[in-house]
C-alpha cells in the first residue's frame, strides 16, 4: 500500500501592529527582526513564512503571515517560540489564525483545483 503524499498546510495569521511596535524607529524594528525572528525561522526549516503588509487596505489588521508546512508539529513549535518573544502581544496582536489546505475540496472529490483554471501553478 502506498503512503499518501504529505498534506501541505497553509496557516494564515492576521496581525495588528501595536503602538509599541509603531513607536520603534525602523532601524530598531529591523534589528529585532534580525536578532529574534530570523534565527527563530532558521531553527524551523520545515516551516516557510510569507509576510504581507495590509495596513493600506484594512483597518482590522496591519499584516498577514502565511505559514506553510507539511509538519504541523514544526508549525506548533514556531508558534510556541514566537510566544516567548516580544513579537507576540507586545509588538503584534494576533487577531486570527486560519488553518487551511489549498484546494482541499479538489483532493477530496478528485477534481481539478480552481487555481489550475486561473493560470496559477
Amino acid at each position: 500500500m502506498t503512503q499518501p503524499a504529505p498534506q501541505r498546510h497553509s496557516i494564515f495569521m492576521t496581525l495588528k501592529a501595536t503602538p509599541a511596535w509603531l513607536a520603534l524607529p525602523p532601524a530598531q524594528r529591523f534589528g529585532f527582526l534580525d536578532a529574534t525572528i530570523r534565527p527563530l525561522l532558521a531553527a524551523h526549516p520545515a516551516v516557510a513564512l510569507r509576510y504581507f503588509d495590509a495596513e493600506a487596505y484594512s483597518a482590522q489588521v496591519s499584516d498577514v503571515a502565511l505559514w506553510e508546512t507539511d509538519d504541523l508539529a514544526a508549525y506548533h513549535s514556531v508558534v510556541e517560540a514566537l510566544r516567548e518573544t516580544r513579537f507576540w502581544d507586545d509588538y503584534f496582536a494576533v487577531v486570527a489564525i486560519i488553518p487551511s489546505i489549498e484546494s482541499g475540496f479538489a483532493q477530496h472529490y478528485g477534481v481539478a483545483p480552481l487555481n489550475q483554471f486561473a493560470g496559477v501553478a
